[in-house]
């Protein structure tokens, strides 16, 4: 059976564009739309519905919009995007763009978006203005100062859900948006936080920055780090060489501390770039071998072979064969190493699935 083709979405960028354009429509046509076309930064076109459209006087209206993420898992799918529209008189063209109730406010450095500023990045930005030159190259707009508002009603709540506070965005979302585009399941979303979490540390100067997968090898690794800045933790989540490579493109060359379940810290040790993509069969596979390779145990390798998942092959593992958790995790730095070009330093740590370090390249040895 083939699968299912995934529906594709726009992003907040494109979701406060549409807004604009279907306020300035309505007040240099008074047209009340209820779709708007609006074009991507890539050059495709999208009719957009409009959710509603409230004239305020003859030179101020606000619309909104229901942003459509299409298939992709995004807390902000379904989250109402809107801008207020002001027209004031002015010689010449002139557009502002800010941030209003549910946008968020950029409070730390190192990001696209400078310290004091409304969380909008430069793609949505670009989308708006086109918006605005496009509707005062057709009309004849009451005034040449454009003010946009862009607010997002539950903006402050559906932000706790996302990791704005960690980076320094406080009291809201982020409109975000490269093209425009959402494409279902892809991972610019999560490349663009990892590249802006590290921008944060190094602008803040971190020394070590600890990679983890996800929420909860996070929560385990800041019990091991209490003393470290908030900001050093950042959530990869698969993308082991993509992740090395924001690092270096930021050129960020100390030391990076992974933190790691076992099940992730087998597909790190086989290379995988992205770990998702690894099939649990051949990785169980390759383990079984390291272990007869490493330990001559011909009853672990059968237990390893026959486990249905990493985590059943790791309770074979622990606490007996601390010599195969050793491999893994130096095959783990050697891999880690390759993707850094030897530029950065890199310990591994592995823990068992309560948070407990069973292995850390420090000292080269299992923990206790």
């Amino acid at each position: 059976m083939a699968a299912k083709e995934l529906k594709p979405g726009f992003t907040t960028g494109a979701a406060a564009a549409a807004s604009v354009k279907a306020a300035l429509l309505a007040l240099a046509a008074s047209q009340t739309s209820v779709v708007v076309d609006i074009e991507f930064l890539n050059g495709e076109k999208k009719s957009i519905a409009i959710k509603n459209i409230l004239k305020i006087s003859d030179t101020c209206c606000r619309a909104s919009v229901i942003k459509d993420a299409g298939d992709d898992p995004d807390i902000t799918h379904k989250a109402e995007i809107g801008a207020k529209v002001t027209l004031s008189p002015a010689k010449d063209l002139k557009i502002i763009i800010k941030g209003g109730k549910g946008v968020g406010r950029v409070t730390k450095p190192g990001l696209e978006v400078e310290v004091g500023e409304a969380a909008i990045n430069a793609g949505p930005k670009k989308m708006i203005q086109n918006v605005v030159q496009e509707i005062c190259s057709q009309y004849a707009l009451p005034g040449k100062e454009v003010s946009i508002e862009i607010f997002v009603p539950q903006g402050e709540v559906l932000a706790k859900k996302t990791l704005n506070a960690r980076l320094g965005i406080l009291g809201g979302i982020s409109i975000l948006g490269t093209t425009g585009i959402v494409r279902p399941l892809s991972h610019d979303a999560y490349i663009a936080t990892i590249r802006s979490s590290i921008s944060v540390a190094a602008a803040k100067s971190i020394d070590t920055l600890v990679f983890t997968t996800g929420r909860r090898s996070e929560r385990f690794a800041m019990e091991l780090f209490p003393t470290f800045f908030e900001e050093a933790f950042i959530q990869t989540g698969d993308f082991f060489k993509a992740a090395i490579d924001e690092a270096l493109d930021k050129n960020y060359t100390r030391q990076i501390i992974y933190t790691v379940f076992f099940g992730k810290a087998v597909k790190m040790s086989l290379g995988f770039e992205h770990t998702h993509a690894a099939k649990s069969e051949l990785t169980l596979n390759k383990l079984a071998r390291w272990s007869r390779k490493v330990t001559g145990d011909e009853k672990l390798f059968s237990a390893i072979k026959e486990a249905n998942t990493a985590r059943h092959a790791f309770s074979y593992i622990v606490p007996d064969y601390p010599e195969l958790l050793t491999f893994v995790g130096k095959k783990i730095q050697e891999n880690a190493g390759k993707f850094a070009r030897g530029r950065i330093q890199i310990r591994v740590i592995i823990l068992d699935f309560e948070g407990q370090r069973v292995f850390d390249s420090q000292s080269l040895r299992e923990v206790p």
